[in-house]
């Protein structure tokens, strides 16, 4: 007697996931090519969850500080300067960058101090800026206040483009006459052309006077440097030195220097530990201003 009414039924067989190669997992200590470029530019990825495991169990942090320990045979390798001649150092910033690991036989932290030496590269000399580049074939501070009484031609369109900023600019041009005298005045003559580098370029700059700021910033340092006077720049303003030496670089094809290279990458992380981070919406906490009661 057949079975009426009676459907036969087709189970599913085992998922079966197309041929594709399984994805890598990431290790937090594989050695990796370091490019300080790279290290700014990158988004900071939150680590995973096994990741924290792991970095606990190694014992890479102290005192709720990011400890380096990717390559320790590296990091103690490198020497505490590059050798450079003491007179080629006054073309040089030279940032202190400290490197923490753990020693696992003596159960302890080391903390050490190597020496970033970042090159000073001035702007091009260029026809479109002939004020500028005389200034800098005489190796002179580029006055913008003593380029206003000798360039008149020029004088609307600098007072248009640096009107908020003009007193700046002539304490700038008061401290570098000064420092002849006092060199402490060069110090205050940087720090205020620091703060100027926030509103450049304009359209005088532009225009007509060109890259003038990071010229002064490079003359400055070179000035502090030959006087052996103690200074330090700001963050953004090393972070901008070392842009300008990796774009340099990458323009004449140079060779790569892999402990400026990893000093660089390590400044990034010190200085800047929150760079390229994401929020979400649940980050900032704004159930809290939910007026809707949930019991």
């Amino acid at each position: 007697m057949a079975d009426e009414g009676i459907v036969d039924i087709e189970l599913p067989g085992p998922f079966e996931e197309p041929d594709q190669p399984r994805r890598k997992k990431r290790d937090p200590f594989s050695k990796e090519h370091i490019s300080s470029d790279e290290v700014l530019h990158q988004r900071r990825e939150l680590a995973t969850r096994g990741d924290l495991k792991r970095i606990q169990k190694a014992g890479v942090r102290h005192e709720g500080k990011k400890v380096v320990t990717d390559d320790v045979k590296k990091l103690k390798s490198l020497s505490v300067d590059p050798g450079i001649p003491d007179l080629d150092r006054i073309h040089y910033y030279i940032e202190p960058v400290r490197i923490e690991y753990y020693v696992p036989k003596d159960s302890r932290f080391v903390v050490e101090t190597r020496y970033l030496f970042i090159p000073l590269i001035d702007p091009e000399p260029s026809e479109r800026y002939p004020v500028l580049s005389s200034y800098m074939e005489r190796e002179k501070f580029f006055d913008i206040i003593e380029v206003v009484g000798e360039h008149s031609r020029y004088t609307t369109m600098i007072l248009e483009a640096y009107h908020e900023t003009f007193t700046m600019l002539e304490n700038i041009s008061r401290a570098v006459k000064d420092g002849r005298f006092n060199q402490e005045s060069y110090r205050k003559a940087f720090y205020l052309t620091e703060t100027m580098m926030k509103f450049e370029p304009t359209v005088a700059s532009l225009e007509v006077l060109g890259d003038y700021i990071s010229y002064n910033i490079n003359w400055l340092i070179r000035r502090m440097n030959s006087l052996d006077m103690e200074f330090a720049a700001s963050d953004d303003t090393i972070a901008y030195l070392i842009k300008r030496r990796n774009v340099r670089w990458e323009e004449k094809g140079l060779p790569e220097d892999e402990r400026f290279e990893i000093l660089a990458a390590l400044f990034y992380d010190q200085a800047f530990p929150n760079r390229g981070l994401e929020f979400e919406e649940e980050d900032y906490f704004f159930d809290i201003f939910d007026k809707k009661s949930r019991y």
